[in-house]
């Protein structure tokens, strides 16, 4: 039988320093997992059996908790419900169930002597001190995920200084996914939990190409070598849609990553005067669909009417209240390729700034 793994994490609540000691989960294993296991030490029962076995198991113990009772298992484990929460007063009522009630479960002493009697653990090495970048926001827009050519961008996390007087010491990056790598110069603060930078875009190979990665390199010590952080979100530039008051104005690829051809472009629209604003899509994931919208500038603010989307076409969407911007009609070009990169790349949503003029 395989050791328990653990290693050493630095616990940075404590003064002088210590560390915590982390378990290191090997893998996971499900009931599909566990039916294998007992299968393989009784072999006389099928596993479709221990499976349904296994599932009413789970069945009998939520009917006798959802009856007030606690269930125990000779030997391993209890289980009982429990609440969370505070009354004012002896006679207030409850708060809401899914905000109180919960189920405790208890180890039994024999059965935990007996774990920690067999048990065998192994050490793992530290983790290489890295630089973390937890936040990117632009400092102009007060929104995150966007890199603003107007505006700063801030990097927040940990272990992010570099020392700038010094050749080699480290480096902060803008790259593009499609092409284009730029060292970042002109900083306005790093530190070890924050740096503040104008950025310096790089071009990429066409106008809807605008996603970025950003990274922070440093050295820790003088012969130390160079350790890398990436930030784990994409970044996004602001697209331009010029002539948008005019009845023919030229299509402009949105919402798409590295692809060399646009998976949506703004064909048309009805504007009133220059307006930033962003467009949304968003993942249903229950319907099947990609729901855009257009937004405002600030998060949680007016929105307009969604649209449902399920196929390449044509759409036209609403501008928000008091927006000057009447209607924008996309059209969807990669609609497939465009639900997996929300999927894949922005955990279900994506948004683009938009620059419309007329």
């Amino acid at each position: 039988m395989a050791a328990i793994q653990w290693r050493p994490t630095p616990n940075t609540l404590t003064t002088p320093d210590s560390y915590s000691i982390r378990f290191i989960a090997r893998s996971s294993a499900g009931i599909d997992a566990l039916a294998n296991d007992i299968a393989l030490r009784h072999p006389n029962f099928s596993k479709a059996d221990i499976l349904t076995i296994l599932r009413s198991e789970d069945e009998a113990i939520m009917a006798r908790l959802l009856n007030g009772e606690q269930v125990t298992k000779e030997g391993s484990f209890s289980w009982f419900p429990s609440f969370t929460g505070r009354l004012d007063s002896p006679e207030d009522q409850l708060p809401p169930l899914d905000e109180c009630l919960h189920i405790n479960t208890r180890i039994s002493p024999p059965y935990l002597a007996a774990f920690r009697q067999a048990a065998k653990t192994e050490r793992l090495p530290m983790e290489k001190k890295l630089p973390l970048i937890a936040t990117a926001q632009d400092t102009l827009l007060e929104l995150k995920d966007v890199l603003n050519p107007a505006g700063a961008l801030q990097l927040t996390g940990d272990d992010l200084f570099f020392d700038r007087t010094t050749p080699n010491a480290g480096e902060c990056v803008l790259e593009g996914t499609q092409s284009g790598r730029t060292v970042q110069s002109s900083f306005i603060k790093v530190e070890v939990s924050e740096i503040i930078f104008m950025p310096e875009i790089p071009s990429q190979a066409q106008p809807w190409n605008n996603e970025y990665r950003v990274s922070v390199s440093t050295h820790y010590t003088e012969h130390g070598t160079l350790r890398t952080g990436t930030y784990a979100r994409l970044l996004r530039s602001p697209l331009t849609l010029s002539n948008f008051g005019h009845p023919n104005p030229p299509e402009v690829g949105i919402l798409t990553g590295s692809a060399a051809s646009p998976y949506v472009s703004v064909i048309s629209g009805s504007v009133s005067a220059n307006e930033v604003l962003r467009i949304q899509v968003l993942l249903d994931l229950r319907a099947d669909a990609l729901l855009f919208s257009l937004l405002d500038m600030k998060e949680g603010g007016r929105t307009g009417a969604v649209v449902t989307v399920t196929a390449n076409g044509e759409q036209t969407l609403q501008g928000f209240a008091g927006s000057a911007v009447s209607s924008l009609t996309v059209r969807v070009n990669e609609y497939a390729a465009l639900k997996e990169l929300i999927r894949n790349s922005y955990s279900g949503r994506l948004v683009d700034i938009l620059n419309v003029q007329e």
